[in-house]
């Protein structure tokens, strides 16, 4: 997968390990050349200095063939107008953006652009929104055998009950996170499009679980 980092500070310099670390080619776009000096020398990812949201910069970094963009700059601005891009334009399938105004992230979650708050696990709520996939647990228990993960909640889970996903003895869903708001699901709660879900499982059904959540929550 070729994804595309917005951003070579602190964050996209740790997202940009953390791909390559999982075998993902990399584009890095910034304004500052120096900026990536905080990139390892020899460091596998092509450098494209620019402004994010100049098309013509973008499509150097090889946006057309992007299945994952992740805008992380300093600015709210910079990383909406070129998450909307994107988006929008260029229809890439995965894109995040970091946003530091809460009141800007629920509007932007609510047009299909997923949203970080800037805390200090931002790299791995990213991770967790560009490859859902991947499931990457948040803590284990005692030896490890039950762990708890994170993942965007599938579409296929849209307007269900948040309880139903439970499966007794094997996983549960512990909070639900809506527009950077984690709740307690109760009977009420049903998952809404740009929720995370916080579940608990059995380790053996990690790999497997946002596939087994997509089949438990088709009607019978």
């Amino acid at each position: 997968m070729h994804t595309i980092i917005a951003g070579c500070g602190r964050v996209g310099s740790e997202l940009a390990v953390n791909l390559n670390r999982l075998g993902h080619t990399i584009a890095i776009v910034d304004k500052n050349p120096k900026a990536f000096e905080r990139l390892k020398p020899g460091f596998d990812a092509k450098r494209v200095v620019g402004f994010v949201f100049d098309r013509e910069i973008l499509e150097q970094a090889g946006i057309q063939e992007a299945s994952a963009f992740a805008s992380v700059t300093s600015g709210d601005n910079s990383n909406i107008l070129s998450a909307r891009v994107a988006k929008e334009h260029y229809r890439v399938p995965k894109v995040v953006a970091r946003i530091y105004d809460p009141r800007r992230a629920q509007i932007y979650q609510r047009v299909g652009i997923q949203t970080v708050a800037t805390v200090r696990w931002t790299t791995d709520q990213i991770l967790r929104s560009l490859l859902p996939e991947e499931a990457p647990v948040e803590y284990t228990v005692d030896n490890g055998e039950v762990v708890m993960t994170a993942l965007p909640a599938p579409s296929e889970v849209v307007g269900r009950h948040a309880l139903q996903l439970d499966l007794d003895g094997r996983r549960r869903v512990v909070a639900v996170s809506r527009f950077g708001v984690p709740r307690v699901p109760d009977e009420a709660m049903t998952i809404q499009e740009g929720d995370i879900l916080h579940i608990s499982t059995v380790r053996g059904d990690l790999t497997e679980l946002a596939e087994s959540l997509k089949n438990i929550a088709k009607p019978e």
